[in-house]
């Protein structure tokens, strides 16, 4: 038995942007959005599409950070819950750090800040929120946030890491529009692809895996397989970041259900010690983590062999560490000041968050193959 639910609206496509005027239908709206010449121009197009219907923004957002964390996101919040006329809808024009930051706002829009922080931490008896729409237009291809219920939040002032889920986080609609991804650099194209590919395959080896998540997942692998490093070398070319956006929107599709798993668990130490990007730092484990799944069966084995071209084990561990490599990203621990003692201590930790125990694999397992790998 199984199910598969996802409520968002998606509109897909070179000049979908273009219809954003439509789904604000007139509502006063938060924009939040990055700090640059890209978006402030993208910003003037929504506000000349609107026209006399939602006008301007009632408030701009745009000192978005990679990694949204609580000192940053407090001072936000702030600016929001002082307006006379609060908005009746968000706007999230960027990444996943724009998009996971809206989500925070939503959630905090009506009742501010210490609510959200309160439901973070688990307190005995969280507050009832009714968190406001979002429409989210992802810039990059790469986090899927444009499609699932949840946000990540950083609190790098304590080490900690927290993952803002409710089900009313889910934006209203996803406007993927490939041309707005045109102008991203090589860097962050392979960063994001990988973070996007770690999802697929992360959804793969979960728990809570479902022959529709599976579905989306193969195909967000192999896709992204075949465009990624053909992206990396051909940056401007509009049928490969279609390919990608699109592979990326399966991926987000894919693990919307089952979220993430042992990967994106080391992930998050990996950033917060060693100031590792994400979404290298969730990938280049996969290598080892493919690896550790030698034997495994069934429908596990029968997707990863679909995605990847080979069984769990050796082989697809050397194809995804062939893959990585040309993309010019090390396998290697200790190519990011990662020390063997601090990477075992990091996998075990990682066994025992939430997302970790996603994993169908074993600890054991997964410690011999790094090193292996190493």
């Amino acid at each position: 038995m199984w199910t598969y639910w996802n409520p968002v609206r998606i509109r897909f496509g070179a000049g979908s942007f273009e219809q954003l005027a439509g789904q604000l239908a007139g509502r006063r709206y938060l924009l939040v959005t990055y700090p640059d010449g890209f978006a402030a121009g993208l910003a003037a197009q929504i506000t000349a599409q609107a026209g006399g219907q939602a006008g301007p923004p009632a408030l701009v957002i745009d000192d978005i950070a990679p990694n949204p964390d609580l000192n940053a996101l407090e001072r936000q919040v702030q600016r929001l819950t002082a307006l006379e006329t609060p908005p009746q809808v968000i706007v999230a024009l960027g990444g996943g750090s724009v998009i996971d930051s809206a989500k925070v706002f939503a959630a905090a829009a009506r009742g501010g800040l210490a609510p959200v922080l309160d439901h973070l931490r688990k307190t005995p008896a969280p507050a009832r929120f009714d968190p406001l729409p979002i429409i989210a237009v992802p810039t990059t291809a790469g986090t899927g946030s444009e499609v699932t219920h949840w946000a990540t939040v950083w609190d790098s002032a304590a080490g900690r890491k927290y993952s803002l889920a409710l089900p009313g986080l889910y934006p209203e609609a996803a406007i993927i529009d490939p041309a707005l991804m045109l102008s991203k650099p090589r860097g962050l194209t392979v960063s994001t692809g990988l973070d996007a590919f770690s999802h697929a395959l992360e959804s793969v080896w979960n728990h809570h895996a479902t022959p529709v998540s599976r579905l989306y997942a193969v195909a967000a692998a192999r896709e992204i397989m075949a465009v990624l490093p053909a992206l990396a070398a051909d940056l401007a070319n509009p049928g490969l970041r279609a390919r990608m956006a699109q592979a990326a929107l399966f991926a987000g599709m894919a693990f919307s259900v089952t979220k993430t798993a042992i990967a994106h668990s080391i992930s998050y130490p990996i950033t917060l010690r060693h100031g590792v990007i994400h979404g290298i730092a969730c990938s280049f484990t996969l290598p080892a983590i493919a690896r550790s799944l030698e034997g495994v069966g069934g429908p596990v084995a029968e997707a990863i062999e679909a995605a990847l071209g080979a069984p769990p084990g050796p082989d697809a561990a050397a194809r995804l560490e062939r893959f990585l490599t040309g993309l010019e990203v090390s396998t290697l621990p200790g190519d990011y000041g990662i020390d063997p003692a601090g990477m075992q201590d990091m996998v075990r930790d990682a066994f025992e968050g939430e997302r970790g125990q996603n994993f169908i694999g074993q600890r054991t397992a997964l410690l011999a193959s790094l090193q292996t790998m190493a």
